[in-house]
């Protein structure tokens, strides 16, 4: 098994742009301080790195 990321959403998507509030839905993330863990890929590091501004990621 690979190296998993942890993500958490920090701050609100509203007032965002669309496709970030998208990217924060693709994640799993739905309500505030909600945590997921994903496997650590590329796509996923993409992801975070787009709204980075949104979300806390760390690595289990």
């Amino acid at each position: 098994m690979g190296r998993k990321l942890r993500i958490t959403l920090v701050r609100s998507p509203i007032g965002s742009k669309p496709q970030h509030r998208r990217t924060v839905r693709a994640l799993g993330l739905r309500r505030m301080h909600q945590t997921v863990e994903h496997e650590a890929g590329d796509a996923i590091r993409g992801m975070v790195r787009a709204v980075s501004h949104l979300v806390r990621a760390e690595e289990v």
